[in-house]
């Protein structure tokens, strides 16, 4: 790894071995990856990653893996599309949408699999594990597949269907855990220990968190290599927040950004808010709570990044929002009939957020801003199914149609009136 160093404590800083270890053995703070800084300016270009392939291995230099045999199932480098009618209705006139619903399972999920499965197999595992609200079981279970490892997947017993057929489909074994999605991690933790398998956000997390730096990299490339003013991000467990910024601040540490000045802002449902709630309280102590929301792909309780997104949002004077489930319905539909992109419960809370704040007044009109969809809303239909009209059904005759038509006109006059 000729520019990765180490894993280093972010509370005390002591270094460890390039290993699947996760946590500091002195303090217990978290541990990530160290690269050589110095050597990538030096060696890595605008010209060399456009060189690279369409997917987030253009940038494998600032990934923690070592050599070329990578469990690659085409993740990343997915449009990034100027959002003019969702813009106009939220009155932004420089609003993007990095839809992250196009990846191979659907979700920015196969960009944190994809590296930690590589470095996983690197270090000599057969077997690929995780804790999931969801999206992840899906991923896991395909990069398992396309590497010939098998596959241990954790999920909560009341997942959306949807996302349980997305995973079973590529044969793995899938444990469905009565409890909250914390529970559940609690049980895989335990089983991190006793069995030598590579929980993918777990004891090879340090690895793994690093794949969701590539939405900062892409984003910033799509620009003509510019950060964005704003990024409006949901939250889980934190990480993803947390990277995205963590790539944009590598572009500028290397020389490949001029400048960053994104405001990072961070978004939940309120059925699930810990982050929030402290952002908003003042505080940077996070209170786990017990989730309760329909955005169950960000339903966890105590978010093992809370901490470090408080601090970024604070680091880079960004901002926070919590919506309610009703909004986060509104915001996919928003979502989806202003720009043609249907995601899940995770977009709609992006969506809804971004509405409150630049309706606040907290995004002016003309800052270059980007909101992040990371899942496809096939896999929550649950979520909008009773909020979408019903088929008109007729006899096939024209006069069938005409007499539906008029019905179905006059209803909807009379609701607007």
């Amino acid at each position: 790894m000729p520019y990765v160093s180490a894993l280093r404590c972010r509370e005390c800083s002591r270094r460890y071995p390039l290993d699947p270890i996760h946590v500091c053995e002195f303090c217990f703070g978290p541990l990530e990856v160290v690269y050589d800084y110095e050597a990538l300016a030096r060696d890595l270009s605008r010209k060399s990653i456009a060189r690279g392939p369409l997917s987030i291995w253009r940038y494998r230099e600032l990934l923690p893996v070592l050599g070329e045999d990578l469990v690659d199932i085409n993740a990343g480098f997915t449009p990034l599309i100027k959002a003019h009618r969702l813009g106009q209705a939220l009155g932004l006139e420089e609003l993007y949408i990095k839809n992250d619903c196009v990846n191979p399972t659907y979700s920015f999920k196969d960009r944190v699999v994809a590296v930690a499965s590589t470095r996983a197999r690197e270090l000599g595992f057969d077997v690929l594990a995780c804790a999931s609200t969801g999206n992840l079981a899906g991923s896991v279970a395909a990069h398992a597949a396309r590497a010939g490892m098998e596959a241990y997947i954790f999920i909560p017993s009341d997942l959306e269907q949807g996302k349980v057929l997305g995973a079973a489909i590529y044969g793995p074994t899938l444990v469905a855990v009565h409890g909250s999605y914390d529970q559940e991690n609690r049980l895989c933790s335990e089983l991190a220990d006793h069995y030598r398998w590579a929980f993918v956000n777990i004891n090879v997390r340090p690895y793994y968190a690093e794949g969701s730096k590539t939405l900062g990299y892409e984003v910033a490339e799509q620009l003509g290599w510019r950060a964005p003013d704003f990024a409006v991000v949901p939250l889980a467990s934190g990480s993803l927040f947390t990277k995205i910024w963590k790539g944009l601040k590598e572009l500028q540490q290397i020389g490949l950004l001029d400048d960053v000045s994104t405001h990072m802002v961070a978004t939940q449902a309120t059925g699930c808010s810990p982050i929030i709630t402290a952002y908003e309280a003042g505080s940077m102590n996070i209170r786990p709570v017990k989730p309760n929301t329909i955005a169950k792909s960000l339903a966890i309780g105590n978010p093992a990044d809370g901490y470090y997104a408080l601090k970024t949002i604070q680091e880079s004077e960004g901002a926070g929002a919590a919506v309610s489930d009703e909004e986060v319905v509104e915001g996919i539909k928003l979502l989806a009939e202003t720009e043609g992109i249907f995601a899940e419960t995770a977009g709609g809370v992006v969506v809804a957020g971004l509405r409150r704040l630049a309706q606040a007044g907290a995004i002016p009109r003309q800052a270059l801003t980007v909101a992040f969809i990371t899942g496809n809303g096939l896999k929550t239909q649950e979520a909008v199914a009773e909020h979408v009209q019903a088929p008109i059904t007729i006899e096939p005759t024209l006069s069938a149609f005409q007499e539906a038509l008029e019905r179905r006109q006059a209803t909807a006059s009379a609701r607007a009136g």
